[in-house]
Formats: C-alpha cells, structure tokens, sequence
C-alpha cells in the first residue's frame, strides 16, 4: 500500500530495502544491549508524523528529520523507563509502546489539522543526482539516484557495524548484551548503556519512519508505515543481529515488494491480497528456518538488576 506501482523496479527496491533498514539497525542495537523493542512499530509512527509537521510548519527536511528523531526518542525513552527502570515484562512493554505510539501519532495528527476535505501534505524530498555516476549504464540509477535519506541508510550500515565491532562503546552494549553482570563487574553502567542503546535504535526507527511521509507519500496517513516495524524484527533475526546481514534480508524484502507491485502494474489475475501478502511470506519462512539457531544475545530480554544473584 501507498506505492506507486509504476515505481516497481531496482532503484525503487534498493531505496526502500536502504531506507527501511534504518530501523533494522536500530532495533539492532536496543538488542544488542538486551533490550527487546516489540514497540518499533509505534515509533516508526510517530516518526512519520514527527517528519511530516515538522517539514509542514517550517518547510525545512532537516528540522522534519529531527523532529522525526525526537518524536520515536520520546517513545524510546519511555520503553527504556519500563523495560530497565521499573523492569517490567519486556515483551508487554514493547506491546504497550506499539499501541501508544500508533494512536498516539493519529491523535496528533487530528488535533492537529483536524477534518479536512483536502488531506495536508508536503513536497517529496527531491532526489540527489551523482554527477557523473548516476547515470553509468546498469548501476547508476539503482545505487547513485536517490534522496537523502536513502544515502544516510547506505553509510549507517558500515558505520552500525564499526560501532558495535570496532569501539569501545560498542564492545560495551555487547557486553551488557551476552553478561551484564559481567559488564557491571568491569565497571560498565548496564542501566546507561541500555538507555543509550534504546534511545539511539529509536531515533533509527523515527528516520526510517520519516521516509514514508517525506519520500514515499507526501502525506501523513493512519497506519503509513504498513508494518514495517514488524517486519524490522524478523529481519534482525534472519540477519543474526549483523549489520550485512541485516541488509541482505532488507533487499530480498525490497525485491520482493517490488515484484509483486510489478505484477499489479501488469494487471496480473491474481488477486491483489495475495500479491500484498507476498512480502510478509518472507520473514514468517525465515523465522521457522532460524527456530531455535538464532544466535541471539544471551541476555536479550531478561531485566538486569545490580546485586541480584
């Protein structure tokens, strides 16, 4: 939903599988720290509609994205309060900000733009020529013809893997991540780290929620991000918690959206549900392939509590 089936192709696909891997990355690292954010969804949410009036009011794709970042931190830092502060049931927390941020986002929305005939919008963000690459036979399009957006997702997917790999801050949510007790004990503050780790994975999620509204649609829309947070999830599982990884499965994601608009566009006999459920085969086939061989942190969704033996 919300795609233009004409738009069905390999830049189109590299862009979204980018851009929607933004979250991935982020729900990445909440997990890495042992934080598990069932709520990413919501987050998305609210940073499609924190980009949106944000872009709206001031006309400004820089003040959108922040706004966007700030909207999801929110909502982050409020799982953070529940799954590390109170140590509440991760899972029922991460059930809770979903559904916050999702009526929370169309509660905003309404009071502030009302009913209107005409729905409000902005002008999509315009896309960044290469020059001289953009136009090379074959790969130009696909990998040097996209908005801003989509070229932040390309430099954080290396970028998310040095962090977490190659520094020390890095070393320290991985830690706290497999043995927090362990990390407690070397003088690493577990309850910070996770704090860190949750707010910056929903920053990830408010830009990657921005692109639906800002790129996608130019509007705001109830339920734009069309499960894209869930889809997060699986893909973090099927990427066993790495950055490449990670991609990979974003673009096998991404080409098999493009597929099956493809074949909308052809005016395939199909029915068209079972084409827009093709998408979602994917991660449900992987998470029964990956049962029980996932390699996740070993501390993943277990709340830490200092002296607690």
């Amino acid at each position: 939903m919300f795609h233009d089936p004409s738009s069905a192709g390999p830049c189109i696909c590299a862009g979204r599988a980018i851009i929607r891997s933004l979250a991935r990355l982020g729900e990445k690292i909440a997990e890495r720290s042992g934080i598990l954010n069932l709520g990413i969804e919501g987050m998305m949410l609210m940073g499609a509609f924190g980009g949106f009036i944000g872009t709206y009011f001031t006309g400004n794709y820089v003040i959108g994205i922040l706004l966007a970042m700030a909207s999801a931190g929110i909502l982050a830092v409020l799982k953070g309060f529940l799954s590390i502060t109170i140590r509440t049931n991760q899972l029922a927390a991460g059930l809770a900000i979903w559904l916050l941020g999702t009526g929370l986002a169309a509660l905003l929305y309404r009071l502030t733009f009302g009913v209107r005939t005409a729905a409000p919008s902005v002008e999509l963000m315009p896309k960044i020529d290469i020059p001289g690459l953009s136009n090379l036979p074959g790969i130009g399009p696909i990998l040097f013809n996209h908005d801003p957006l989509v070229y932040i997702g390309f430099l954080l997917v290396p970028l998310t893997y040095i962090f977490i790999f190659k520094t020390n801050l890095g070393l320290k949510i991985r830690t706290v991540g497999e043995n927090p007790k362990q990390a407690d004990a070397l003088g690493v503050n577990v309850y910070k780290i996770r704090y860190l780790a949750v707010i910056v994975g929903g920053a990830l999620a408010g830009i990657g929620g921005a692109y639906y509204s800002l790129v996608q649609t130019g509007y705001f829309l109830e339920n734009i991000t069309g499960g894209a947070g869930w889809i997060a999830l699986a893909l973090v599982i099927f990427g066993r918690w790495k950055s490449q990884w990670i991609l990979v499965g974003a673009l096998i994601f991404g080409m098999v959206d493009a597929f099956q608009l493809g074949l909308q566009a052809l005016g395939t006999t199909l029915p068209y549900q079972f084409l827009l459920m093709l998408p979602y085969l994917i991660p449900i086939a992987v998470l029964v392939g990956l049962y029980k061989r996932t390699g996740a942190p070993a501390a993943l969704a277990t709340p830490y509590v200092r002296g607690e033996r």
